[in-house]
């Protein structure tokens, strides 16, 4: 399913390289703009560089993991309403809590890429 006409800018906020790639590389194919981050802390200013349409966050990265960066991005008025859905190794019930109550829209396997391509339309139309 192709996006709108108008590009939708996501960025990944994901450390492993393979992973980011491969990801960022499916979504330019679906017609999106794709930013990378490698840790939590690239992400917020990239988001604060640039308001993305959608951001996907892992949860377990360096500098600052995924849950500091959504703390951080609810905190601050300029990002609070940022679309986030959440890739990650991560599947744990209690992990899920804690996600959803920074409104995260989704929670995604990151080893089912594909599951997560095809569910962004939902999430950015």
């Amino acid at each position: 399913m192709q996006p709108s006409t108008t590009q939708k800018f996501i960025i990944v906020a994901e450390d492993n390289k393979l992973i980011a790639r491969v990801l960022s590389n499916k979504l330019i194919q679906q017609g999106y703009e794709v930013q990378l981050a490698a840790n939590g802390e690239e992400a917020l200013q990239a988001v604060a560089a640039r308001k993305p349409d959608l951001l996907l966050v892992d949860l377990i990265m360096p500098i600052k993991d995924g849950f500091a960066t959504l703390r951080e991005l609810r905190a601050n008025p300029a990002t609070k309403d940022v679309k986030v859905i959440i890739t990650s190794d991560l599947q744990q019930a209690d992990d899920i809590q804690k996600v959803q109550q920074y409104g995260v829209l989704g929670f995604f396997d990151k080893a089912n890429l594909q599951q997560i391509i095809e569910q962004i339309p939902q999430f950015i139309a």
